[in-house]
């Protein structure tokens, strides 16, 4: 299915996040931009995956989508509502049709509530005041997440199951309430290797039975392709390129792109010697962020007295949106 076969679920505005920073004693002493200038459309059913190195503004966009951070500058649509004007019983309504996949899932439960407990929370604040509906609800998704028989954990706590069981549990309780859109947040990232493929089927089986919209975040690039079908790469607080998965995985656009390509790990060992680091080191500071392109310390392929001086344009290159005067 097309993208303009679909409908906009989420529509994401020229979005800018900003958080003030205060010297004691002296005031203002300006702004980490964490997001900065962020635009793109999620459809029903739709998967996309936003990559980017630590610090780059992934999580800031995430707490903003789930309301926990208000915008500065720009929209974000959520079925035609603007969630930075939501609040109240509003707020809440929002907030129940996103479901949210945490990194850590011990630290994401509850350490003194059993699973019962933890699945019948988000129903108990949400309204549903009947305990047989809970009860069917709770022993429902449990079968969804393929912890089965409940009964051999309902009453156990967190502690007492493994990384990839409790993760299991983290997405029954995103799902209980049937959201339309769910948010993973390096959901596999925390786990032994054993278990991660096994919980990336498990999201993609659930977000195809119920056509839910996806968004996953993560810098491991090698995940991606397997779960994605677009994919935003983010950069210093913005977003670098935009592609369908497989051509981006397979034909990189953006400089800082095709460097993240090449610092992924492979299982194949004939690519091993590919492997290399980012070039130029850590990326820009956030409160004072380079001129022009933000990549431009780091690129190998700069234009100079240009990408230093002025800030790119997102320019078409074979079906790639990409921030990068290369494009011209």
């Amino acid at each position: 299915m097309t993208d303009t076969q679909r409908d906009v679920l989420l529509s994401i505005d020229d979005l800018h996040v900003w958080f003030e920073l205060r010297r004691f004693g002296f005031g203002h002493a300006g702004y980490v931009k964490a997001v900065d200038g962020v635009t793109f459309d999620l459809h029903y059913g739709e998967t996309i995956a936003i990559v980017g190195e630590s610090g780059c503004g992934k999580t800031s966009l995430m707490k903003t989508i789930l309301g926990l951070n208000k915008p500065t500058r720009g929209k974000i649509m959520f079925e035609d509502k603007n969630v930075g004007e939501l609040a109240g019983e509003a707020l809440r309504d929002y907030r129940s049709k996103i479901g949210y996949v945490q990194q850590d899932p011990f630290g994401a439960l509850a350490p003194f509530m059993n699973v019962q407990r933890i699945l019948e929370e988000p129903l108990i604040i949400n309204g549903i005041t009947d305990p047989a509906e809970r009860e069917r609800r709770v022993r429902k998704v449990m079968e969804e997440v393929k912890l089965t028989p409940a009964d051999d954990f309902l009453h156990k706590f967190p502690h007492m199951l493994s990384g990839g069981q409790q993760q299991r549990i983290v997405i029954a309780r995103a799902i209980i309430l049937e959201p339309k859109l769910v948010v993973a947040d390096e959901p596999v990232s925390m786990l032994d290797a054993s278990v991660r493929v096994e919980i990336l089927k498990l999201l993609r089986g659930l977000q195809e039975k119920y056509r839910l919209a996806v968004i996953y975040i993560t810098h491991d690039l090698s995940t991606v392709r397997y779960f994605s079908e677009r994919v935003f790469v983010m950069y210093a607080g913005n977003v670098v390129e935009k592609a369908p998965v497989t051509s981006l995985v397979h034909n990189p656009k953006h400089p800082y792109t095709v460097a993240l390509m090449d610092a992924t790990s492979d299982p194949d060992a004939d690519n091993a010697l590919k492997y290399r680091e980012l070039p130029g080191g850590e990326p820009p500071s956030l409160v004072n962020p380079p001129s022009g392109c933000r990549f431009h310390p780091r690129c190998p392929k700069r234009i100079d007295n240009l990408c230093e001086v002025e800030e790119p344009q997102e320019l078409s290159a074979d079906g790639h949106l990409v921030a990068c005067w290369l494009y011209k």
